[in-house]
C-alpha cells in the first residue's frame, strides 16, 4: 500500500516537503556534531532525498539512501546524483557496510511494529561502534491504522515512545535526543516522537 501511494504522489510529496519541519535541523546538526568529513550515512527510507540527505551530502559526507517508492527514488537520483540510491523495502535491507549514522526519518511507523524490534538491533550492526543513529516513531499507543495523504491511503503502525526507548536501549543505543515533535491529540493525530542516538562504543 504505502509503496504504490507514494509512487501516485511523489510529485506533490516533492514539493511539500522541500524544507525542515520543527526542530528537524537542529536534530540532524545533532546526529553530524563532530563527524569526519567524508563519512558514510545511511538514510532508511529516504524519499526523494530533500532534506535531509541533501543536508549531509552539502556538509560533505557519503550517503546511501534506500526506498521501496521507485518514483521518489527516482527524484533523488536526478537531484543529488552524488549520492547512492537504492530501491528496495527496509526489512529486507542488509550491507557488509557499516556507517558511521544511520537515518530511519519518518518511516519506522509505516512498518509493522513487529519488524521494529529486529531492525533496532540491524541498525546497531550496520553502525560502527559509538554510531549515530536519528529516528522517529509514533507518538502513542494506538492499534494500526490507515489515514490519506494527497488523498491517497497509506498504513501506519507503531510501538509508543517508550517501548522504543526500550528497545534502543537494549542496543546499546544512549539518546542524547528524545521528545515529541507532535503530541499527540487524542484524535486524528497520533503523534510523533523524534530521537537522536549513539550506540555504544
Amino acid at each position: 500500500m504505502n509503496r504504490d501511494s507514494y509512487n501516485a504522489i511523489a510529485a506533490r510529496w516533492d514539493a511539500a516537503r522541500g524544507g525542515f519541519h520543527g526542530r528537524e535541523r537542529e536534530y540532524l546538526a545533532a546526529l553530524l556534531d563532530g563527524l569526519p568529513v567524508g563519512s558514510r550515512v545511511l538514510d532508511l527510507g529516504c524519499g526523494t532525498g530533500r532534506p535531509l540527505a541533501e543536508q549531509v551530502l552539502a556538509a560533505g559526507h557519503q550517503v546511501t539512501g534506500v526506498d521501496q517508492a521507485e518514483a521518489l527514488l527516482a527524484i533523488a537520483r536526478e537531484r543529488l546524483p552524488a549520492g547512492t540510491w537504492r530501491h528496495g523495502r527496509i526489512e529486507d535491507f542488509e550491507s557488509d557496510q557499516r556507517f558511521e549514522a544511520l537515518i530511519c526519518w519518518d518511516a519506522l511507523f509505516h512498518i509493522e511494529r513487529a519488524w521494529h524490534a529486529p531492525l533496532i538491533a540491524r541498525f546497531a550492526r550496520l553502525l560502527v561502534p559509538g554510531g549515530r543513529l536519528m529516528l522517529t516513531c509514533g507518538g502513542s499507543d494506538h492499534p494500526p491504522f490507515t489515514d490519506r495523504m494527497f488523498d491517497h491511503l497509506f498504513a501506519y503502525d507503531s510501538h509508543p515512545p517508550q517501548t522504543v526507548l526500550e528497545l534502543l536501549a537494549a542496543q546499546g543505543f544512549m539518546p542524547t535526543i528524545s521528545e515529541f515533535m507532535n503530541p499527540p491529540t487524542g484524535g486524528r493525530d497520533k503523534g510523533r516522537y523524534a530521537v537522536v542516538a549513539l550506540r555504544s562504543p
